[in-house]
């Protein structure tokens, strides 16, 4: 099997592609996430995915498999990004209460032995139930909300936030593994 390598430092999408029990390196991305101002297209997170993993890409010298993913938060096509601060978590919770947002994870793969480029993405719909001042407040006592696109992790105790889901869960932790291993065939890394 090619060498994998994970271009995020992303400590949830390193388990979900541990739990696929595929054997890979994890080399972060040094590319900056600037993309909270622009207009939403799934081509925009595409090709930050896709930077991502030719950043790493163009660093190693040995052939590999590099894997780049970007997860954004949407709501009313505004795209909101981690948190700078507590009072932009505690904007983007209030603005995401009550409603429904999409998750988009964009996921980018790079062969460089055989240069070939792919991406896709995919789309999960959330939809928290109304939340008080207060408990908006309580989970920003956590450490939770402050590297989380959107400033929530569905998997801690924002888990208690969500009235339904509408797509793949693992999506909304950080990258979709159905997505990953039906992207990894296109280059001969079959992981089932």
């Amino acid at each position: 099997m090619k060498k994998i390598i994970l271009a995020s430092a992303s400590p949830r999408r390193k388990e979900l592609l541990e739990k696929l029990n595929l054997k890979f390196e994890v080399i972060p991305s040094t590319v900056e996430e600037n993309i909270k101002d622009e207009k939403f297209s799934p081509a925009l997170i595409e090709k930050l995915a896709l930077e991502k993993a030719k950043d790493v890409a163009q660093k190693i010298k040995e052939s590999a498999v590099v894997i780049g993913s970007d997860t954004v938060v949407v709501i009313n096509d505004e795209i909101l990004g981690k948190p700078i601060d507590k009072q932009d978590a505690f904007d983007m919770l209030t603005k995401l209460s009550n409603k429904t947002h999409q998750v988009i994870s964009a996921i980018a793969i790079v062969d460089t032995e055989s240069h070939k480029e792919f991406t896709d993405y995919v789309i999960s719909n959330v939809t928290f139930k109304p939340l008080t001042n207060d408990e908006i407040s309580n989970y920003l006592t956590t450490s939770e909300p402050y590297d989380k696109a959107g400033s929530y992790a569905i998997q801690g105790y924002a888990g208690a936030f969500i009235k339904s889901i509408n797509g793949c869960y693992t999506n909304i932790v950080g990258i979709s593994t159905y997505k990953l291993v039906e992207m990894l065939k296109l280059v001969n890394i079959f992981v089932l």
